[in-house]
């Protein structure tokens, strides 16, 4: 259990996982810092600053310099900051290395240095790449497959924090399902998010992998899961990692389709599904242990969330849908 006057270090605390977790980091009585280069802008954390609790460092995650900043005093630390998704790492693979591993390994190294205990890893169920049963199952026993640089790199960092735990410090890496849902911080590059706004604003959807199979979860259940994993007892979580999401939200492209279209009514004939070879990943996960260890469950569900993304979408919540700062590419 951490105490209520530990300073908690979130990396990329603006961005759209982790503007919940600071929010609910501050709501639970949890001193919070940020380091974010902020970007897509400040919406994520615009509310917080006003918290006498909250201290922000904008700085990019490879700056030594700023990170020793972020890290005086602080006895935890949640790293979510990265070149997020395999299209923003193949589009830049030296800058994904740079930020996913190299910055990484840095933070790593001056966490242990400065004395942080509990060091929670942002890692992706994309670890497991393509499975080799497509009707079947992968969980944490199952080999990782990555297929992608994104997950090539946070497959090398879950084992540079593995290799690095011990002495006192306690890294615990959450493999993330897809994210959905709204946000301070936006996004509408994602799988569930884009495919409800296009097809709310009555746009043309091509949909490639239609059967290959996706865990998804809301985001801010994953930030809730990072607050779960600093709460628990060093021996439940120390060195270990989990899967976040729910067994039942896992998805083919297909039936998320149809769960859009069923919830407008309308827009069946803007889908077209095409073949396209560019992702092969294929992985239905279970998430068993994170409910047995840590009592995790959704509150959220895929048709919640997309219910949510249209009503926001209606009522003009998002005035302009397409602008850049609500995409990572």
């Amino acid at each position: 259990m951490r105490e209520r006057d530990d300073i908690i270090l979130v990396t990329g605390g603006a961005g759209y996982i982790g503007s919940h977790l600071t929010a609910q980091l501050l709501a639970a009585g949890y001193r919070v810092r940020v380091l974010d280069a902020l970007l897509y802008g400040d919406d994520g954390i615009r509310t917080c600053l006003s918290s006498d609790k909250f201290g922000l460092i904008t700085g990019d995650i490879r700056d030594e310099a700023a990170v020793s900043r972020a890290l005086d005093g602080v006895t935890s630390v949640v790293h979510l900051a990265a070149v997020v998704g395999d299209p923003s790492c193949a589009k830049q693979p030296a800058l994904a290395t740079e930020v996913n591993k190299t910055a990484g390994e840095t933070l790593c190294n001056l966490a242990k240095r400065s004395g942080v205990r509990r060091f929670i890893f942002a890692s992706t169920c994309s670890n497991y790449g393509k499975m080799a049963d497509h009707n079947g199952y992968v969980d944490e026993e199952s080999p990782l497959r990555p297929v992608s640089l994104y997950a090539e790199l946070k497959v090398g960092f879950e084992k540079y924090l593995t290799e690095h735990a011990g002495n006192g410090f306690e890294p615990v890496c959450l493999r993330f399902a897809t994210a959905f849902g709204l946000s301070a911080r936006m996004r509408f590059d994602l799988t569930v998010n884009e495919f409800t706004r296009e097809l709310t604003l009555g746009r043309k959807l091509e949909v490639f992998g239609e059967e290959f199979w996706r865990p998804y979860c809301h985001a801010g259940d994953l930030a809730r899961a990072c607050v779960m994993a600093l709460e628990a007892s060093p021996d439940l979580v120390a060195g270990k990692a989990f899967n976040v999401g729910e067994s039942h939200g896992n998805y083919q492209k297909l039936t998320l389709v149809k769960i859009i279209l069923e919830q407008l009514g309308r827009g069946y004939e803007l889908v077209r599904f095409v073949t396209r070879g560019e992702d092969p990943r294929d992985y239905r996960v279970k998430f068993s242990k994170i409910y047995r260890t840590l009592g995790f469950t959704i509150t959220k569900t895929v048709p919640q969330g997309i219910r949510e993304i249209i009503e926001s979408i209606e009522s003009g919540q998002f005035k302009e849908p397409d602008d850049p700062r609500y995409r990572n590419l």
